[in-house]
């Protein structure tokens, strides 16, 4: 069985700490823009973005609101898990509806956040879906009621 590599934290120059800094307060700036606060060409901050994606270190992406889009639940579920947890974590990743897995220590296994446009939904989601991988053998959900803090803008190291 092949484990995968736990990455340490990537060796960034300070000018690519700073193009992620940019881009974690706006990620729809432009590159010309970035240039100018780091010191480099747009050519040259496009070229740092795209090694930087493409080496994992960060993805560009539109965050939005579940709500808004017609997913009326979400929730966080942990899952307790029999044996292997990697396979059941990967089956469960591959669920449309699930948007972020964890292996965790503790009572669960899983955290798993998931979103739903009905109640039926996420019932159907739970009960017909993740209760049904083979290894899962209990969940507890935990409902949203309201998102009180979402950052992204951690900064660097």
């Amino acid at each position: 069985m092949t484990r995968k590599r736990i990455p340490g934290p990537a060796s960034l120059d300070e000018v690519s700490k700073a193009i992620i800094e940019q881009l974690q307060q706006d990620g729809r700036r432009s590159y010309a823009s970035i240039g100018k606060e780091v010191g480099l060409s747009e050519a040259a901050v496009r070229q740092r973005v795209q090694r930087l994606i493409d080496g994992g270190v960060m993805q560009v992406v539109a965050v939005t609101d579940p709500l808004e889009l017609g997913f009326a639940r979400q929730a966080m579920i942990g899952i307790r898990v029999n044996g292997p947890v990697e396979p059941v974590a990967e089956a469960i990743a591959a669920v449309e509806e699930v948007d972020y897995v964890v292996v965790t220590a503790g009572t669960y296994d899983l955290l798993v956040e998931v979103v739903a446009e009905s109640d039926e939904d996420l019932l159907e989601l739970i009960s017909g879906t993740i209760r049904t991988v083979p290894g899962v053998a209990g969940t507890e959900t935990f409902m949203y009621l309201r998102l009180q803090k979402q950052s992204y803008a951690w900064g660097v190291r």
